[in-house]
């Protein structure tokens, strides 16, 4: 087994909470946190991992302390999901080069997901999405992964690795991407022959108007989710502060929203939280808004415990439709309302309800016609 201590520096506790520790009711009291010694990761579900890396991004100097305001706010929060047990396994050590850290990285997380952990990874630039997904390379998995991101970094002629490590993670070989999913860009931000390149290879891309007004549009996207990573640069500055250069984006309830969702997925295994500037947030209201989107999280994995058994036909609804010359077969949990849709392979994709209304009145929902062109 690898020893990942290794690899690891402890969580300064005291240094957060002023030495005044943490009552019955918040996280800090119920998280296995690294102080002394690593926590027993056998035993815990969801793990905790801060990352202190962000040469690759331009904008960061040096500054390597976000993913502990993170924590800061996060402990202090109050823990309503006994069935989930959390542990903080600390720091990422930062290597000699970047190169160094991303090996770290994927080193450690490619061992948490053999235990078959989700992991969540907080602080660091955008591009530690790359060495999350090494991890999946490593262990010779193959991965549906979702970016939530105001830009689409494919920009190839920018020397900052934070905004073209998608180039090596599309095309790059082997390719461990079955599809990739664009959550909130703006337009604006995007070349408009990128999202022609994207859309040719299939990969699904949803401008930030379409997510806000249809959010719950965005739930069967993450239900089907293995890699997941979030840069903070996709909320508006009014609800993210330290992200100065958006006055435009999501919303802290979008954000907190779309990391439920990711929560109730059963399939998702990581989640990076990238792109948190500490220099120029405002009053920590930034780290503030991740511990939320954090908790919510947790909350999506607790709700995703009460999902009936796919196999238990009993616990859902069943609808068979008829669009064009295809008969298809809806499925409704009655205990949490999701829904999916089976396609001609009889293999079942996560849908919603709008796509069964759609084929309700004979109209190919969109979702069937993309994974069909995909298969």
């Amino acid at each position: 087994m690898l020893d990942l201590i290794e690899f690891l520096d402890p969580v300064p506790v005291h240094q957060l909470n002023n030495d005044e520790g943490y009552t019955d009711g918040q996280l800090g009291k119920h998280i296995d946190i690294y102080e002394e010694e690593l926590p027993n990761v056998e035993e815990a579900e969801i793990i905790l991992m801060g990352i202190t890396e962000n040469r690759g991004n331009s904008f960061f100097d040096n500054d390597d302390i976000a993913a502990n305001l993170i924590r800061k706010h996060l402990y202090q929060l109050h823990y309503w999901h006994s069935h989930i047990k959390i542990a903080d396994i600390g720091n990422v050590k930062k290597g000699d080069e970047i190169t160094d850290s991303y090996a770290a990285i994927r080193t450690i997380l490619a061992e948490l997901l053999k235990k078959k952990k989700t992991v969540l990874l907080l602080g660091g630039s955008h591009d530690i999405t790359l060495a999350q997904y090494g991890a999946y390379i490593e262990n010779g998995k193959q991965i549906e992964a979702t970016c939530i991101d105001a830009m689409i970094d494919l920009r190839g002629e920018s020397p900052v690795r934070s905004q073209n490590f998608l180039l090596d993670m599309l095309t790059g070989e082997p390719s461990m991407v079955k599809h990739y999913n664009h959550i909130a860009f703006q337009s604006y931000f995007v070349h408009p022959r990128m999202l022609e390149t994207m859309d040719k290879l299939r990969f699904d891309c949803f401008r930030v108007g379409t997510v806000t007004e249809s959010i719950d549009e965005m739930e069967p996207v993450l239900r089907n989710t293995n890699l997941l990573s979030f840069d903070m640069n996709a909320l508006k500055y009014s609800d993210a502060p330290a992200n100065k250069n958006c006055p435009n984006g999501l919303t802290g309830i979008d954000a907190c929203m779309l990391t439920r969702f990711a929560g109730m997925s059963d399939r998702l295994s990581s989640f990076g939280i990238y792109g948190y500037r500490p220099q120029d947030d405002v009053g920590e209201l930034t780290a503030r808004q991740i511990s939320q989107m954090i908790w919510y999280f947790f909350d999506g994995r607790y709700k995703s415990l009460q999902e009936a058994n796919f196999d238990d036909r009993n616990q859902f609804n069943e609808f068979h439709t008829l669009f064009g010359e295809v008969d298809t077969l809806f499925l409704q949990s009655k205990r949490t309302g999701r829904w999916w849709m089976q396609m001609p392979d009889q293999e079942f994709i996560a849908c919603s309800q709008r796509d069964y209304l759609q084929a309700k009145h004979n109209d190919i929902p969109e979702r069937w016609l993309r994974t069909q062109e995909r298969n």
